[in-house]
């Protein structure tokens, strides 16, 4: 086994593991990401399990194109009220999100697994708790007309290291979790099996 592979496509994640001297290939996970949410939904899965389930699919997804390598997949779920939400698929929709979201505290849950040789092999978890301020329609317009269509890929609407930051009072939890992975669980993860060096 050689080597760490990153599951994902996502800049946030990247730049994570980048910062912290991981060094990695990167292979974005080709899943259904939508029809595995619904499965899992009608299931009854929480938003943990929805996530972490999520991780374990793209980390599987590459480590049966890669059974050699250590592969790292990731992925977040953002509930409001015990609604999960997906990720806009039009300006619209973004809209109609921060609507819902406005005045109502958010729940992030973020997990990450490791796979190889074409199973799990051990994955982690963290959540963070967002409280969305009051958001008039004016905000959410001129929020969409600085944000959007960058935010189209971000599940929460919003880009923490960005203007979306803006859309909170108070966060509780990891930043890191926010930016969407734990990365410290994730590091002792891979400190653990010997991916980086301890």
């Amino acid at each position: 086994m050689s080597g760490l592979i990153l599951a994902s496509a996502s800049a946030s994640r990247r730049n994570m593991l980048t910062a912290a001297g991981v060094a990695y290939d990167v292979y974005p996970a080709e899943v259904d990401e939508s029809a595995i949410k619904e499965r899992l939904l009608k299931e009854g899965k929480e938003p943990r399990a929805i996530a972490r389930d999520l991780a374990y699919a793209k980390a599987l997804a590459v480590s049966a194109i890669h059974p050699e390598r250590w592969i790292l997949g990731g992925d977040s779920v953002v509930s409001v009220g015990g609604q999960i939400y997906d990720k806009p698929v039009s300006r619209e929709d973004a809209a109609n999100h921060l609507r819902d979201f406005s005045g109502k505290l958010m729940t992030l849950d973020s997990s990450a697994a490791i796979a190889c040789g074409g199973r799990i092999i051990d994955w982690v978890s963290d959540d963070a708790h967002l409280e969305v301020r009051s958001l008039c329609e004016e905000t959410i317009a001129r929020y969409l007309d600085l944000e959007w269509p960058a935010i189209a890929g971000c599940v929460g609407c919003f880009r923490i290291e960005a203007l979306g930051v803006n859309l909170f009072e108070v966060i509780t939890g990891s930043h890191f979790t926010v930016l969407g992975m734990p990365l410290l669980p994730v590091l002792g993860l891979l400190r653990k099996h010997g991916i980086i060096a301890s």
